[in-house]
């Protein structure tokens, strides 16, 4: 059963980025913390990205990043990322999901808009 899907100031979003390293990763993790720009914050190392830039097809580990976070928090966390991230043209992508623990959402939001 959908949790809140039409009204999108109270959607959770998954905001998902890749980084060089888990120091990196963690920097920006605990900085979306503490900026109350996210809830939570997941880190997964072992990430094994292959794409082509500036015409080299480049093979890169990398470390994934995961934040939970409320729709209404999107412009500020994509600048924010941006801002704070090591890459030129970084990978910043959100999902909503379409069911979560309506308790689960409840405390996103309140992490994130105190």
């Amino acid at each position: 059963m959908p949790q809140h899907p039409q009204d999108n100031l109270n959607t959770m979003l998954v905001v998902v980025t890749a980084l060089p390293s888990l120091e990196a990763a963690k920097d920006l993790a605990g900085a979306l913390v503490e900026v109350r720009l996210a809830a939570c914050v997941q880190i997964q190392e072992g990430i094994r990205s292959i794409y082509r830039w500036k015409g080299k097809v480049c093979d890169e580990q990398e470390v994934l990043l995961s934040a939970k976070t409320d729709a209404s928090k999107w412009q500020e966390i994509l600048s924010f990322i941006k801002d704070k991230h090591p890459y030129e043209l970084p990978e910043i992508l959100a999902f909503s999901p379409e069911q979560f623990d309506q308790h689960y959402g409840q405390w996103v939001r309140s992490e994130v808009n105190s």
